[in-house]
């Protein structure tokens, strides 16, 4: 079927089903159903394929795992002997992956083993909920269909709610625009010593990707055509997550760490807004867009089962603890939020943008994020999110714009959030963030229009791993922002990421960057280090 032809199924589907009956959990379920040919009755129906007939290796996307807690482990694969192809090179039927957990990498001191269904609605992926395990552990796993054995990956358990743990490692990415370059950073990532990874959005992108891979310029090998266009159906978004997940350094770093996702636009389309596409189609057709997007982002990572997408509904925001160091509440600023003000990009803030009833993350999720502040006990409560939370003026004058997508089009749900962090005696708090393709450093102000207001918390905002090429120290912008915002500690536009260590005393974080991603290879040096003290907030180079 043509690209066009998967459109203009998607706008009947819209058409037959209708905004206010897409938006209950049935009509979205049978719409994406009808758009996609899924099995309306489920997974019984499909038939059963011998792990031992699959004649070319099915684990050639890897394994992850994510979500680490004291007592458990998710772990992830996705059977694909031809990621390339609509259906991955296996047809429609459902297939045993039998799994194993091991104290060691021989898989010599088992802890653990079982078996999981890999069916073919949900693209062959698994998933694997390990319980009954020992707190703050480290374990090996594997999984095995048939003769085939996938690599071993490496995971942790969070350390017991009570354990009054002193140290924990953190790395930050964002950012992965495939045609903009090589993940050399995740190659780096791969061999450093942290503890866990969180992925703070735009883990893929849905623009075209040539047959040369963009910036990667291959002249070794040529991409399928199907990739040089938009993605806009669930195939569309499959094939993409089957392009991103077979590149080694990416499968390297998800091999090594447990990860946490959260997503931001391009999973699904730039710039989006709740329901309100970049675009002009109606909103049940972008609703069905959204559904298949989200279907296809829970079949490629390492989710647990209260993430499974309903629909165009997916409850993405979620809450983690880390002993009594640290507490991480993991927000969505996509599903929920209000339209960008003023048509979006950078506009002179006003009564649009600054209007109280504005939210980047609805009502519900701000809720739940100031009642788990509340509740926490922790030291450092940790908040990885999507976009620029500090307030980022562009120019040192009077005239300044804002980024009408970032918080600073959402001046009024931003200061609930610090009012709430306050309200509940949060002394050390940190924002994680990604999308806008730099690394900055900045103090949380009180009140960002009075420098001299007091210091409640840090925002590290890790660079991107390839979106916007090599990139450069100093982007063109950097001496007027710097300038503009004397709460910006640090701006560097190199790609890389972020490693944090918390401590008992103190917080510190290191900017690894590299010199270029649009040529294999490049080493990584470290750009920045700054550290922030526990109960005295504030970025001082360390």
């Amino acid at each position: 079927m043509t690209h066009s032809s998967h459109q203009q199924e998607m706008r009947d589907a819209a058409s037959h089903v209708g905004r206010r009956r897409f938006l209950t959990a049935t009509g979205a379920a049978a719409a994406l159903a009808f758009s996609v040919n899924l099995p309306a009755a489920g997974t019984a129906s499909a038939a059963e394929l011998d792990g031992r007939r699959i004649g070319e290796d099915p684990f050639t996307l890897g394994v992850a795992s994510g979500d680490p807690q004291p007592d458990s482990v998710l772990l992830w694969t996705r059977l694909a002997p031809r990621p390339y192809e609509t259906g991955s090179g296996l047809p429609r039927s459902r297939v045993e992956v039998s799994w194993e957990l091991a104290h060691d990498e021989r898989f010599s001191r088992i802890v653990q083993r079982g078996s999981a269904t890999a069916h073919p609605e949900f693209n062959h992926s698994v998933h694997v909920e390990v319980k009954g395990l020992e707190a703050g552990h480290v374990f090996y796993y594997r999984f095995r269909t048939g003769t085939w054995i996938s690599p071993a990956g490496r995971t942790r358990t969070a350390p017991a709610p009570d354990a009054r743990n002193s140290a924990l490692s953190l790395a930050a990415v964002s950012c992965q625009a495939y045609h903009d370059g090589y993940f050399t950073a995740y190659k780096h990532l791969a061999q450093e010593d942290v503890d866990v990874v969180f992925h703070l959005g735009d883990y893929l992108y849905e623009y075209a990707v040539n047959a040369t891979g963009g910036a990667r310029n291959y002249t070794d090998r040529k991409l399928p055509a199907h990739f040089n266009r938009e993605t806009v159906t669930l195939e569309d978004y499959r094939l993409r997550y089957g392009l991103y997940k077979s590149d080694p350094d990416l499968r390297a770093a998800h091999a090594a760490h447990p990860f946490v996702v959260t997503w931001d636009d391009h999973e699904t389309e730039n710039n989006y807004a709740g329901d309100t596409p970049e675009n002009g189609v109606p909103p049940e057709e972008f609703l069905l867009r959204r559904a298949a997007a989200y279907r296809a982002y829970w079949e490629n990572q390492p989710l647990r089962t209260p993430q499974q997408p309903t629909g165009p509904d997916m409850k993405l925001y979620r809450r983690l603890q880390f002993g009594s160091l640290a507490q991480f509440d993991i927000l969505d600023t996509r599903q929920y939020r209000s339209d960008q003000a003023y048509g979006d990009g950078w506009h002179r803030p006003g009564p649009e943008s600054e209007a109280p009833s504005r939210t980047l993350t609805g009502a519900t999720q701000e809720r739940w994020l100031l009642d788990g502040w509340h509740a926490s006990r922790a030291t450092w409560n940790v908040v990885p999110q999507q976009v620029t939370f500090a307030q980022r003026r562009d120019v040192p004058t009077d005239s300044y714009l804002l980024s009408m997508d970032a918080w600073d089009g959402y001046p009024a749900s931003r200061d609930r959030i610090l009012k709430g962090a306050g309200a509940a005696g949060i002394d050390n708090l940190m924002v994680l963030t990604g999308d806008v393709h730099v690394g900055y450093g900045f103090d949380l102000k009180k009140d960002f229009d009075d420098p001299s207001s007091r210091t409640v918390g840090t925002e590290i905002v890790a660079t991107s791993i390839t979106s916007g090429k090599d990139g450069t120290d100093k982007p063109s912008g950097w001496n007027n922002q710097m300038r503009a915002n004397p709460h910006m500690k640090f701006f560097n536009g190199r790609r890389g990421y972020a490693v944090i260590t918390l401590g008992l005393k103190q917080a510190r974080a290191d900017y690894r960057t590299v010199p270029a991603v649009t040529t294999p290879g490049a080493p990584v040096t470290t750009a920045g280090s700054f550290v922030t003290e526990v109960g005295n907030q504030g970025l001082t180079p360390a």
